[in-house]
């Protein structure tokens, strides 16, 4: 951890909230009288996102998220940073609070079992493991687990269908599946390992904490991890120690982006990378080129910009 004076928390609780509504101004209110920034996700099923301030503005956001249903042992995830890695804060309620589309999943009813930073290691390199990266393919393209299966998928939502087939063509194998999984920092895996047991996989282990709690405790020498892990702020990227990684951001699509990718004759700072410039539209890039301009203009002054939310920037 470095002395750098922002204060990152990331964290996730699956809980039972009655009311999401209701807790969702008193949450602002908090992070907004600390400076404390960031998203927030409420939902029936609990609590998800990351959140930035200073030691003792972020402090008081977690007390007060300690207070909330369920929440009294929730797990943080911390990191710092030189600058703010957000712009704003928001506290919004959702259906999930990570979207899988299975709306009568309850990961609290029983999930797979958790396998520690300093044991995984182990379990992912038994031959009879199948290690699946759950996470979406623009962030498994910049860094995943050596020999993990990549489904290849746009959005966690498609995970379901991409399980089910790959499934039916291990059994028709022959082989009885036993199922490593794993994500940044937990959530996603608390519910693809819950689908899976539920859709009748009986051995089902999932990395406690991510990929984060990995990089954290497990030494570069020792590591399987191979590249960089991509993360939903302004770092984009982290490394070993969760030391700031080398990639940049497509402010059009949000998507990681290589130095190489940077270099592209399609890169354009703000307006397009090679990945998106055939998915846009000569008047997409040219208000994508305004914004920038805006920003650009704002930096200037000494002013802070909030551009709207593009309608393709993607979810957590």
């Amino acid at each position: 951890m470095t002395d750098d004076p922002i204060r990152i928390a990331a964290l996730y609780q699956f809980a039972r909230f009655d009311d999401p509504r209701a807790l969702r101004a008193p949450l602002l209110a908090v992070c907004e009288a600390n400076a404390v920034r960031g998203t927030l996700l409420l939902a029936k099923e609990g609590i998800n996102g990351t959140i930035a301030g200073s030691d003792k503005g972020v402090e008081a956001a977690l007390d007060h998220i300690r207070a909330l249903p369920g929440c009294a042992e929730i797990e943080i995830k911390e990191s710092r940073a030189a600058i703010m890695p957000f712009h704003r804060t928001k506290v919004r309620r959702k259906k999930e609070i990570v979207t899988m589309g299975q709306p009568d999943l309850d990961p609290l009813a029983g999930v797979g079992t958790y396998v520690a930073p300093e044991e995984w290691n182990a379990l992912i390199s038994d031959p009879e493991t199948i290690v699946i990266d759950t996470r979406n393919d623009y962030e498994v393209q910049i860094g995943t687990f050596e020999g993990a299966i990549d489904p290849q998928t746009a959005s966690f939502g498609e995970f379901p269908e991409w399980f089910r087939a790959k499934r039916a063509e291990l059994e028709a194998e022959g082989r009885k599946p036993r199922i490593a999984m794993f994500c940044t920092g937990g959530i996603r895996c608390e519910k693809s390992t819950a689908f899976a047991r539920a859709e009748g996989v009986d051995e089902v282990y999932h990395l406690k904490g991510g990929i984060l709690n990995y990089l954290e405790h497990v030494p570069e020498q020792d590591s399987l991890w191979r590249g960089e892990c991509f993360v939903f702020d302004e770092r984009v990227s982290v490394g070993h120690g969760l030391a700031a990684g080398t990639h940049g951001l497509c402010r059009a699509c949000r998507r990681p982006l290589s130095e190489a990718d940077m270099a592209h004759d399609h890169f354009r700072e703000g307006v397009s990378c090679p990945r998106c410039y055939d998915e846009r539209s000569d008047e997409q890039r040219a208000r994508y080129a305004e914004r920038n301009r805006q920003a650009r203009l704002a930096r200037e002054r000494g002013e802070e910009h909030i551009g709207r939310r593009d309608e393709a920037e993607r979810d957590g």
